[in-house]
């Protein structure tokens, strides 16, 4: 398997047709797996904002007012109005806001990026980033996967690492239950993120601050004879953790 970094992408524009500016810098082929981050799949669908496009509402300066208090540092109680109209639900609102986004996955402050947003305050994680992926999927001329990524703190462990939000052309993860391990046993739970795991893996030629660039290719990678399929988040009824959190407080 190899990976590498597509260097040359230009500042991406609202309105620029991602799978374009990409396949100009980058000799795809068949069975590439294309790993975007979500930061130029946000830029192009426009969802670049000012903090003063949100007003403040008496339940995002409560949080604010919480958050300054516990952090001792000045929050902007639009911020966390703009967090709100993100999720789907605040699991936690102190120390900080712990969101599920309205696609599923569950981060720290809905995904809303602060850095590198030229002639904005704040870039939202794409609406629906799956959808995202099938649009940027079908304007290749190549038949690729294609993963939309974003970097994502993780419970337990300090450090940041890449996940998938959005897939299109591949299962998000291979199943292994059924399947014999080394001594013949039948494994019963393992079932392998593969799209993380390639969102994990682009990240680390991608990189971070000034330097990153936000495009990885992934070359001759293959699913491999196995089930998949795309339950990658957790379902509430299931996610005892996410339980456990709506009766914990601060």
């Amino acid at each position: 398997m190899e990976v590498f970094a597509v260097p040359g992408l230009p500042e991406v524009q609202a309105g620029d047709d991602v799978a374009a500016l990409i396949a100009r810098q980058a000799d795809l082929q068949d069975g590439d797996v294309l790993c975007v981050a979500s930061t130029i799949v946000s830029k192009a669908e426009g969802r670049a904002f000012d903090l003063s496009d949100f007003e403040a509402s008496h339940r995002a300066r409560g949080i604010a007012r919480r958050l300054e208090g516990i952090t001792g540092d000045r929050k902007d109680p639009r911020f966390a109005q703009a967090v709100l109209e993100e999720s789907e639900e605040l699991l936690m609102t102190a120390p900080f806001l712990l969101t599920v986004t309205r696609f599923g996955h569950i981060t720290v402050n809905a995904g809303i990026d602060r850095s590198n947003v030229p002639g904005a305050d704040l870039l939202m994680l794409p609406e629906d980033p799956a959808a995202s992926a099938r649009a940027i999927r079908e304007g290749l001329s190549v038949d690729a996967p294609v993963v939309v990524t974003d970097t994502s703190g993780r419970p337990f462990r300090h450090g940041q690492r890449a996940v998938a939000l959005g897939w299109a052309g591949m299962a998000a993860n291979r199943d292994w239950r059924g399947e014999p391990d080394r001594d013949g046993r039948e494994l019963g739970v393992t079932v392998q993120s593969v799209v993380d795991e390639l969102a994990g893996a682009a990240n680390l030629v991608t990189g971070e601050g000034d330097g990153g660039t936000p495009v990885a290719v992934v070359r001759d990678w293959t699913f491999g004879d196995h089930d998949g399929h795309d339950r990658l988040f957790r379902d509430p009824e299931t996610d005892f953790v996410r339980q456990a959190l709506r009766q914990w407080s601060y």
